[in-house]
C-alpha cells in the first residue's frame, strides 16, 4: 500500500517485521525479498537519492546501458506494491530502540507536516549518500550536466571518461590524488580546486611531473548544451575546454537518524558483518551506508543478504507449521470433494 497523510492512521498500530529507511536499490531489494518471505515491511523514502539522478546504469547486468536510475527505482517500487508491501514518502528523523521494537519517527510533508511514529522488530538502514557538487551561484547550471558527462563515480563511469579531456573537481588537497587513479582511464586531466584548499609544494610538483594543469581560480559556470558539458568559464573570464568531468568532492551520508543508537562506525560508514548486520543485532545496513564499494549491484546484493538474515532469524524463532485437522486426511479429502460437488452424499 502506498501510504499518504490520509492513510497513515491505518498503519500506526501495526508492528512491522521490518522498517526500511531508504527506497533506493538496496532498500527496495530488501523489501521485495522480505515480502516474498511473507514478512511485513514498510519502506520510507525521502526522495531524490543518489541513484534517482543517475542518468544511466551502464554497468548493471541485464539492463540496457541507457536505463535511467529512476526507471530502476520506479519498477522496484511497483514490484514492492504488487507484493502488498507498504511505501511512504517521508524523512526519518530518529530511530529509538524500545527493547523488543524500534520506534521510527517520520516527517511527512514539507508543509503542514505530520510526525507519525511507526514500529518494527527490525530496521534496515538503506538511506545512502548524496555526492557533493561544485557550489555555483546558479546551481541549475551544475544540475544540467551532473549525471550526464559530469560524473561522480570513477568506478561507474571511468569507461565513459576514457582518453577524453577531463576536468577533476576537488575540494581538498587529498582529493587531488584521485587524478593518479583516474589516469588509468585518461591522462588528459586538469585539476580544479576553485580555491577551496591549499595545495602544498609536494602535490604541485607531482602534478607537474604528470603534466596535469592545476587551476585554482573559482568556476563561474559550466559551458555546454543539451546536457553535454564542453568546458568551464572561470571568474576571471577565461575558459577551458573539456570533454568530460569527474567530481571528487566527497559525499553527505544520510545517517543522522542513527546517531542516537549505540552502533559501531568507521568514519561515516556503519561496520557490518557478512550479512549486513550492524553491531546492533536487529539493525542492518545496506548499500552506501556500510563499509564497501558504492555500486548499485552491491546495494541490491546487500538488500538480499539483510532480508534473508532477518527471515532466517524470525523463522527459527517461530513455531513450525503443521498439517492439522480434526478429520483424518482421507476423510478431509472426501469431505472437500462432497463440498465441491465431485461426490454425492
Amino acid at each position: 500500500m502506498k501510504l499518504s497523510k490520509k492513510t497513515l492512521d491505518q498503519r500506526l498500530e501495526h508492528v512491522y517485521d521490518v522498517i526500511i529507511v531508504g527506497g533506493g536499490a538496496g532498500g527496495l531489494a530488501a523489501a521485495i525479498y522480505l515480502q516474498r518471505y511473507r514478512l511485513s515491511c514498510l519502506v520510507i523514502e525521502k526522495g531524490r537519492g543518489r541513484s534517482f539522478w543517475m542518468q544511466d546504469l551502464r554497468n548493471y547486468l541485464g539492463l540496457p546501458p541507457e536505463t535511467p536510475g529512476r526507471t530502476l527505482l520506479q519498477q522496484g517500487q511497483q514490484h514492492l506494491l504488487s507484493l502488498n508491501g507498504d511505501y511512504l514518502a517521508g524523512f526519518v528523523e530518529a530511530v529509538h530502540d524500545e527493547g523488543e521494537t524500534f520506534a521510527v519517527k517520520v516527517k511527512v510533508g514539507k508543509q503542514d507536516s505530520l510526525y507519525p511514529v511507526f514500529r518494527s522488530k527490525y530496521v534496515v538502514a538503506a538511506s545512502g549518500i548524496i555526492d557533493r557538487l561544485p557550489q555555483l551561484e546558479d546551481m541549475q547550471n551544475v544540475y544540467d550536466y551532473a549525471g550526464f558527462n559530469l560524473h561522480v563515480c570513477m568506478i561507474c563511469d571511468g569507461y565513459e571518461i576514457a582518453d577524453k579531456q577531463c576536468g577533476l573537481f576537488v575540494g581538498t588537497e587529498g582529493a587531488i590524488n584521485t587524478a593518479f587513479v583516474l589516469n588509468w582511464f585518461t591522462p588528459y586531466i586538469t585539476v580544479f580546486t576553485q580555491g577551496l584548499c591549499e595545495v602544498g609544494d609536494a602535490m604541485r610538483q607531482k602534478l607537474k611531473e604528470h603534466g596535469y594543469p592545476l587551476v585554482e581560480t573559482p568556476i563561474a559556470k559550466f559551458l555546454g548544451h543539451d546536457h553535454e558539458m564542453t568546458g568551464v568559464e572561470l571568474t576571471d573570464g577565461s575558459t577551458i575546454d573539456l570533454e568530460t568531468g569527474l567530481v571528487a568532492m566527497g559525499s553527505h551520508y544520510f545517517n543522522e537518524y542513527l546517531k542516537g543508537l549505540d552502533l559501531q562506525w568507521n568514519g561515516e560508514n556503519l561496520v557490518t558483518d557478512s550479512m549486513c548486520r550492524t553491531s546492533h543485532p536487529r539493525l542492518f545496513a545496506v548499500g552506501d551506508l556500510k563499509e564497501g564499494l558504492n555500486q548499485v549491484s552491491i546495494a541490491v546484493a546487500d538488500g538480499t543478504l539483510a532480508a534473508t538474515a532477518i527471515w532466517r532469524e524470525i523463522r527459527r524463532a517461530s513455531a513450525p507449521r503443521r498439517w492439522e485437522s480434526h478429520l483424518s486426511q482421507p476423510d478431509a479429502i472426501e469431505t472437500d470433494a462432497i463440498k465441491n460437488g465431485v461426490l454425492k452424499t
